[in-house]
């Protein structure tokens, strides 16, 4: 009678269960932490195994050891959760391998799998659940198979409590025994799970001929599907202008040309508003205006050597430079004079170097270009590096002279540039000069 009424009782609790859904909650699980005060019961096993006992019965809370765990879970299905849970416990695990008698303290990794009878939302759920235990027990690694059954208890999604209980089926009998867990748990989901909202009521009915949700009251198209923004009107182009109002439904503009893009007068690419010179194509880098000629003499700045001198296009845009000064230095290039073989001037050089001076003091918009070169006589490393030390002494004579460095250039050529045959004498002679060439660029 009395196991009936259990029984009776046990059935009316899980379909108490059953309809006790909460509304509006997760069916699944969401990421739960939590922990677990445990009872290991070793007493229980050994009596009813005792084939010497004919009283089997179960352990008392004084023959129990105890430990605790902490616990993940997170749902898989509406009815399906994986846990994980990492638990320390004190116990004569040595004692039980007939080794030392005191406490030691044992850990464990439990995964497992737990199998609910209703979806995550009921408030009561009977489960079963399985899985995998390693532990270490006293210094000894140990294994075992955890199952059993239990209770769960929702309480708004956010909080569960769970009581249960587990057979653990040791796989290294000789390092741990069988026994069973008694566990009470507590869990909390990681995230706030928000309460149910009430879905509000129907809307009154209302008029929008043209259902692009603008009452027709509200609506300056109500035949014509719009945006709310622009009270109801379509705006094709997407330039938040109206097309009632936009002279260029078409193309996006602004306001302030009603509707139509900025205009390009001179079509050069930059609209007018940024354009200094809108009626004249020109460039961005000149903020719409062409590129200029400060001296005015047809050369844009761009290309003239002499931006701010006045000169034709022949010339770069520089001054063209006198005839005159041209042929007294072309004078002077030829009576530079070097002693044999060297590249030290000869006394016979200054007068001709002192009048180039004079003309390059007269104008400081003159610079020079002095080249040296030899004839074919010597090794072609010799000879360059003799044309390169002429060319630097023309140079550092004018500077002595007053003439700054900056504005003069020498370069070595060895006898790469023949202007003669050097397998004559005479040739030869022209092969070995000095030229400077004037210019103003």
């Amino acid at each position: 009678m009395k196991q009936k009424l259990a029984l009776l009782t046990l059935i009316a609790f899980l379909s108490f269960g059953a309809n006790a859904q909460m509304t509006g909650y997760p069916e699944k699980k969401g990421q739960l932490v939590g922990f677990h005060v445990n009872a290991l019961d070793f007493k229980t096993i050994e009596t009813f195994r005792d084939k010497h006992s004919n009283r089997r019965k179960l352990a008392k809370f004084s023959e129990m050891d105890w430990g605790l765990s902490l616990g993940y879970m997170r749902g898989i299905t509406k009815k399906l959760d994986f846990s994980a849970k990492l638990s320390g416990a004190f116990h004569k695990y040595a004692a039980d391998r007939g080794e030392r008698k005191v406490e030691e303290f044992g850990g464990e990794l439990e995964p497992s799998l737990y199998l609910r009878m209703f979806n995550d939302n009921n408030w009561i759920n009977p489960f079963i659940n399985a899985g995998v235990g390693v532990g270490m027990y006293s210094g000894e690694f140990g294994a075992y198979i955890p199952a059993g059954l239990g209770i769960q208890f929702n309480i708004k999604s956010q909080t569960y409590m769970m009581l249960q209980a587990n057979y653990r089926h040791s796989l290294t009998e000789e390092k741990l025994n069988d026994h069973l867990v008694y566990s009470f748990g507590i869990y909390t989901n990681i995230k706030a799970v928000a309460p149910p909202v009430k879905a509000p009521p129907p809307p009154p009915p209302v008029v929008d001929r043209d259902n692009d949700g603008v009452l027709d009251s509200l609506d300056r198209c109500p035949d014509v599907p719009g945006l709310a923004s622009l009270q109801g009107c379509p705006d094709r182009d997407g330039d938040g202008i109206a097309d009632i109002d936009d002279k260029c439904p078409d193309q996006a503009g602004t306001a302030k040309y009603e509707g139509c893009p900025i205009p390009d007068t001179d079509g050069d690419g930059i609209n007018d508003e940024e354009d200094k010179c809108p009626t004249v194509a020109g460039l961005a880098r000149y903020q719409g205006c062409p590129i200029p000629d400060t001296d005015g003499d047809g050369v844009n700045d761009e290309e003239d050597k002499c931006p701010s001198r006045p000169g034709p296009e022949s010339n770069q845009g520089c001054p063209v430079i006198a005839k005159e000064v041209i042929d007294k230095v072309n004078f002077a290039a030829k009576n530079v004079f070097f002693a044999t073989g060297s590249s030290k001037l000869m006394a016979k050089s200054n007068k001709s170097l002192d009048e180039v001076a004079k003309l390059m003091l007269a104008d400081a918009s003159l610079k020079m270009d002095i080249d040296g070169h030899t004839d074919s006589q010597g090794s072609d490393e010799l000879n360059q590096t003799l044309s390169e030390k002429r060319a630097n002494s023309v140079r550092d004579y004018l500077i002595s002279k007053g003439v700054d460095a900056s504005r003069l250039t020498a370069t070595g050529y060895g006898e790469a540039k023949p202007i003669a045959d050097n397998n004559t004498a005479a040739g030869r002679a022209k092969n070995r000069r000095t030229e400077m060439t004037v210019r103003n660029y």
